[in-house]
């Protein structure tokens, strides 16, 4: 939070024409780090800045936190831990309708943060808080689903049931992209189940991904400690995740994020057997059929594809296209994509805004040279102008090329022709990602029966891949992760447990 409040401005006089008018300039904007319900400067008052992806400003100054802060975090999630589990399910859902009523409130502030800190279009941002807010009175009622069941025995006068009991604390590394909903979403859930979360936000959105939860979270009245957020500085992660795995106060380790992070952190997660959520990234088919509306399956492409400027886990990474149609599909979608309007995300016409920062650029013109020199062509896009990356489809695309197999978390897609369903479904399931994916048939019930034979998480019958719903059980396979987000969520954050009651005198052998 800011030591003076919400994001402030101080006024100058000047002389213009002679006269004296006031020119308004903006602060920026000073943000601690939140534990135990208290706004603390991180060890040593350090901090660092935070950079507005399209202007390169600096959009605010963030709390630097080091392993002790991280430490003074989770202490003050276990000691808040056994009230915050004993609470009802009416007084965890009551605080979650207040957090709504927030965020109903300040969306279009949210919004505004979400276009600076993240280059997210204001349209995306807007979006974000609307959906934020919708999940967050949904997940009011999953703290009712936190249910047990009555078992049968087969001893006469024993009455055994089973029960949900929280773990106790939960850290969630939360992701740039997406920053509002999915930072909250790896809060929710544990939150319901009666856990206590500390949130280690990504140092590319620390206010986006983490501050605005704590600011939230404090204005709705949750408990000292239920909610906590730590910030870092760009590669001071490390002492961070040692006090992370080396607390015995943390039980949970919950990540959004990417497949390389995911395997550091399962690996040191094993050595002290913390339970793990993990919902990563996806490499993302669509497949077109020939008997589709070709003008309807370019325009949920071209959203698949180039949605938030490609930086999202469910963007179509591949469009896999029946022969018969592919010529005609090709055309439409390069002059789709050729029309996206660019630049500015705090324009409501902005389409395609810039990407996170000057590393991501790099990775995508990389992915395109590296596939061109294999033998893949570039029939749009493929260069950078700024901090904008122009949306690229490519085609003739060899697999040994890395944008083949590989996620690129940029405006980038390959178009690919087959001659069949099944080869299509072959090609689909060539990817050690299994997220999401998409199947575009006029025969619905076709498509019903293709969808089990494609290896994802998710599979969305005329819909594109960049589709979800809050109650719905969003999560992948093989490695895109494992658990699953909304209400089916609530055994990754609980243990069942055994209570079995017995009436009568026993029978024992001795």
């Amino acid at each position: 939070m800011p030591e003076s409040g919400h994001r402030g401005s101080f006024v100058i006089p000047a002389i213009q024409g002679g006269t004296l008018k006031n020119i308004k300039i903006m602060e920026v904007k000073k943000y601690q780090y939140y534990a135990g319900g208290v706004w603390r400067d991180a060890e040593g008052g350090r901090t660092f800045d935070d950079l507005e992806p399209y202007s390169g400003k600096v959009y605010a100054k963030i709390a630097a936190g080091s392993r002790k802060d991280m430490k003074i975090a989770i202490d003050a999630a276990a000691a808040a831990f056994p009230a915050w589990a004993a609470t009802t399910p009416a007084e965890r859902a009551d605080l979650l309708f207040k957090a709504a009523a927030i965020i109903k409130r300040r969306k279009a502030e949210i919004a505004e943060i979400l276009a600076k800190e993240t280059g997210s279009t204001i349209t995306f941002a807007t979006f974000q808080g609307e959906l934020l807010a919708t999940t967050l009175e949904k997940g009011a009622a999953w703290a009712y689903d936190n249910k047990g069941e009555v078992l049968q025995s087969n001893v006469p006068g024993s009455f055994s049931i089973g029960v949900r009991r929280p773990l106790g604390v939960v850290t969630s590394f939360t992701p740039w992209n997406g920053a509002s909903i999915l930072s909250w979403r790896t809060v929710i859930s544990p939150l319901v189940a009666g856990n206590t979360v500390v949130v280690k936000p990504s140092e590319f959105a620390p206010v986006s991904a983490g501050l605005m939860i704590a600011e939230i979270a404090h204005e709705a009245g949750f408990p000292p400690g239920v909610i906590n957020v730590v910030t870092h500085a760009p590669g001071d992660a490390a002492g961070l995740a040692d006090e992370i795995f080396e607390n015995a106060n943390v039980k949970v380790i919950n990540l959004i994020g990417g497949v390389k992070t995911a395997k550091y952190l399962a690996e040191r997660a094993a050595k002290t057997l913390k339970r793990t959520v993990f919902e990563l990234g996806g490499y993302n088919p669509m497949i077109i059929l020939d008997d589709v509306d070709v003008d309807e399956a370019v325009k949920a492409a071209t959203f698949g594809a180039f949605f938030h400027q490609g930086q999202i886990c469910m963007n179509t990474r591949k469009i896999i296209v029946q022969r018969k149609i592919y010529d005609e599909f090709l055309g439409k979608f390069i002059a789709r994509t050729k029309s996206l309007p660019y630049g500015d995300p705090e324009d409501h016409k902005t389409i395609i805004g810039p990407l996170i920062h000057e590393g991501a650029i790099k990775t995508s013109d990389e992915r395109v040279k590296d596939a061109v020199s294999k033998g893949a062509k570039v029939v749009a896009g493929g260069y950078a102008e700024g901090p904008i990356y122009f949306p690229t489809i490519l085609i003739d695309v060899p697999y040994e090329a890395i944008a083949s197999n590989e996620e690129t978390f940029g405006p980038l897609v390959i178009v690919e022709p087959v001659d069949t369903a099944e080869e299509a479904i072959a090609v689909a399931n060539r990817t050690s990602y299994g997220l999401v994916s998409s199947i575009f048939t006029r025969d619905t019930y076709k498509g019903f029966e293709l969808a089990p034979k494609i290896l994802h998480g998710v599979v969305n019958v005329n819909s594109p891949t960049v589709n979800e719903e809050t109650h719905a059980p969003m999560g992948g396979v093989k490695e895109s992760g494992w658990g699953r987000t909304g209400p089916h969520s609530i055994e990754d954050f609980t243990d069942l447990i055994w209570i079995n009651a017995r009436s009568t005198p026993g029978q024992y052998p001795f």
